[in-house]
């Protein structure tokens, strides 16, 4: 199995998402998180002082999928969170060794 983290920005969510449950995924874990890279931030004012907000919003989605699995998922998200500017964000992909669900006890893919 995979875990795939995706940082996309936050307005493409919601296509992220619908391209998944296209697919059959419906189970994510989503985090607004805040990151600084390429895109390098933006001016902002505040009480009329101007300020660098360096990092800027984004979100991250999380799955969990069986290997066999891991290239559509890429593809989907590639496909529905890719704007062509700077700062759409980035795709990592990790070994899980191991999932269990809590309520019903089952292990490995059957848990995801």
């Amino acid at each position: 199995m995979k875990k795939i983290e995706a940082i996309i920005k936050p307005f493409k969510l919601e296509e992220v998402k619908l391209g998944l449950n296209e697919i059959g995924l419906e189970g994510m874990t989503v985090t607004e998180v805040k990151g600084l890279g390429r895109q390098r931030g933006h001016k902002e004012f505040y009480q009329g002082s101007e300020y660098m907000a360096n990092f800027l919003p984004k979100v991250k989605v999380e799955i969990v999928v069986p290997d066999d699995k891991v290239d559509l998922v890429i593809a989907v998200i590639l496909d529905s969170a890719r704007t062509g500017k700077i700062g759409d964000g980035k795709i990592f992909v990790l070994d899980v060794e191991q999932v269990l669900r809590i309520r019903t006890r089952e292990v490995g893919v059957k848990a995801v």
